[in-house]
This record gives structure tokens, C-alpha cells and sequence, in this order.
């Protein structure tokens, strides 16, 4: 188990892209599913549509119902910002549409009900994830050592912290040293939706913000659905780098559970990774799974040998450094 003040270190190279070739040499029918989905559009807009009628209703009641804005953010909004990341996600691997205009552009309207703007910003560093997973420099998916440090695995700041988990992620871009967070689309993508939040209020009150934002805040944090991100790389031995959630959750959060499935395949849309499973299932069955993130979200709280050291760390400049300190 780990020691709670150090990260998991490991000299091997990432096992996705070992275990894809493996994939593809024994089942080439594989191949065929690298598609895009441009269905997933559609529920883009129909999502879009929902979570901006709810704001518009909830801001007809001002501010005085401001606790049912918080409620309904708990219950209906976090499920539906949440699906609205998973399309970000779809975009920024560009599995929506052929041209990455139109991905971008997809992106930058699913995160209208986010308040923060962070669709492109997150394209920047989230391939960066994928090439070189637990690499400081480059996986701002890693939580940063004054993090860990911070947290370390008491009960009640990994609460607070995954409570600003949105906020924790947004400031790990400023501190992967390799990756350019701030380019031109990154800034358009921030003036639409300052722009957007400006009249939202304008038209439907803050009350209608207040709902928005705490709808971003549940769908990636404090909730059984902020549990994706313990699931994804969070390991208690090290044996392991990626895991996935197989559980009903999967169907409003769009598949995006099949995380060992999309890390092997990221050309591979939300709506086909379940036949990937189906067809090379000596590969994935035998790997460590979750089957509840709220079951999850409780052990990573209270479970001691949670931390957010639990993490696997690679690169020769990481671990010297680890190793240093």
C-alpha cells in the first residue's frame, strides 16, 4: 500500500498501446469501430436546450429560491453538465465530426451551462494526457505534489477538494510546464461564454446562474458522478494504471466509464465502446473494475489508503525528482 507522502512510480511505458496492437492483431473486426458519431450533436442540443429552460424556470423564482436552484442542480443539473463534459471530451478527440472546426465549435456550446469556460483549454491538455500519462510536464490530469501534500488522506479535505475539483483542474494547465493552455480558440472559447453568463443573467436572473454554476461544480465534484475522476487513475497498489466503471451511471454519463476501453482506442466514439468490450472481453474482464461510483466516492473519503498520492507517475525527470524528495 502506499505511504500516503509519495506517488507511485513506474519505469514501464503507458500499457494502453501495448494492449491495443495485441487488440487489434487478435481481432481486427476492432478497426471497423473507429467511426465518428455525429448523432452525438444531437445530444448536445437537446442537453443545451434542458439545462437552459431549467435555468430560465428556476430564474423566474429569483433569488429567494436560491436553495431549489442548488437542489435541482444536485438532482437533474450535475447528471446533465456532466454528460455535456463527456461531449467535450467526444469533441476534443474529434469524434463528433470530421473537421475539427466543427468539434471545436461543438465544444465551445457544451460548455455554455458551465459558467467557466474550459472546453478547448481542455483539449489542449487532455491529448497531452492520453500521449504521456504520469508525466508532470504534461498530464495535468495528475494532481499537482502541493495537492497531495495539502490534502494528504484526511477525510475532510479530500471533501473540500473534490468540492473545487473544477477549480483544481482549471489551475493545473498553469503548472504543466509543456503545455500551451492559452491559444487563440482557448480565448474565444472564454469570450462566449462571458458573453453567454452576461445574458443569461440579463434575461433569466441569477438565480439561473447560481443553478448553472453549482450544476457545473456536482457534475465534477462532490457527487457520486465526481467519482469518474477517482475511478479513472486512482490506484491502492500500483498494479494497476487505469480503471473502468461498468454501472447504470454509464447511460446518462454517455459510456464514459469504459476508461481502460477508450485509453486503448481513443478513435473509438462513446456509443461503440461497449462492443469493444464485447468483443475482446479476455482483455477487459480480467482487469480491476468499479461496478459503483458512489460505493467509490465514499472509500476515496473515508478509505485511508485513498490519497491523492495514489497515482502512478512515469518519466525519468519525475521520478528522480520523486526519488529526491
Amino acid at each position: 500500500m502506499t505511504s500516503h507522502d509519495t506517488f507511485f512510480m513506474s519505469a514501464q511505458d503507458e500499457p494502453h498501446k501495448s494492449r491495443s496492437r495485441e487488440i487489434i492483431a487478435k481481432h481486427p473486426e476492432v478497426a471497423q469501430l473507429i467511426s465518428r458519431s455525429p448523432i452525438t450533436f444531437l445530444l448536445l442540443l437537446i442537453v443545451l436546450g434542458i439545462q437552459l429552460s431549467m435555468a430560465w424556470w428556476l430564474g423566474q423564482k429569483g433569488l429567494s429560491y436560491w436553495w431549489l436552484a442548488i437542489a435541482m442542480a444536485f438532482v437533474i443539473g450535475a447528471f446533465a453538465n456532466h454528460a455535456l463534459y463527456v461531449i467535450i471530451h467526444e469533441a476534443c478527440h474529434n469524434l463528433i465530426f470530421k473537421k475539427r472546426i466543427w468539434n471545436k465549435i461543438a465544444g465551445i456550446l457544451s460548455d455554455i451551462p458551465n459558467v467557466f469556460p474550459g472546453a478547448l483549454a481542455f483539449r489542449n491538455y487532455h491529448i497531452k494526457h492520453h500521449a504521456y500519462m504520469g508525466d508532470h510536464d504534461y498530464d495535468a490530469d495528475l494532481p499537482n505534489t502541493w495537492e497531495a501534500k495539502l490534502v494528504k488522506n484526511i477525510w475532510w479535505r479530500k471533501m473540500i477538494w473534490l468540492f473545487l475539483f473544477p477549480f483544481m483542474q482549471v489551475t493545473r494547465s498553469f503548472f504543466t510546464r509543456k503545455v500551451k493552455t492559452f491559444q487563440g480558440w482557448v480565448f474565444i472559447n472564454l469570450i462566449v461564454i462571458l458573453i453567454a453568463d452576461i445574458l443569461i443573467i440579463y434575461f433569466f436572473g441569477w438565480n439561473a446562474i447560481l443553478y448553472l454554476l453549482f450544476s457545473m461544480v456536482f457534475a465534477l465534484g462532490l457527487h457520486p458522478l465526481g467519482a469518474r475522476w477517482i475511478q479513472e487513475h486512482y490506484t491502492l497498489d500500483g498494479k494497476q494504471e487505469t480503471f473502468s466503471y461498468y454501472g447504470p451511471l454509464n447511460i446518462p454519463a454517455l459510456n464514459v466509464g469504459y476508461h481502460n476501453e477508450h485509453h486503448d482506442f481513443p478513435s473509438i466514439p462513446w456509443n461503440k465502446l461497449p462492443k469493444l468490450r464485447a468483443i475482446a472481453p479476455e482483455y477487459y474482464d480480467t482487469l480491476e473494475s468499479h461496478s459503483s461510483w458512489t460505493k467509490l466516492l465514499f472509500a476515496f473519503i473515508f478509505n485511508k489508503q485513498y490519497s491523492l498520492y495514489s497515482r502512478i507517475i512515469r518519466g525519468e525527470e519525475n521520478i528522480k525528482k520523486y526519488s529526491i524528495e
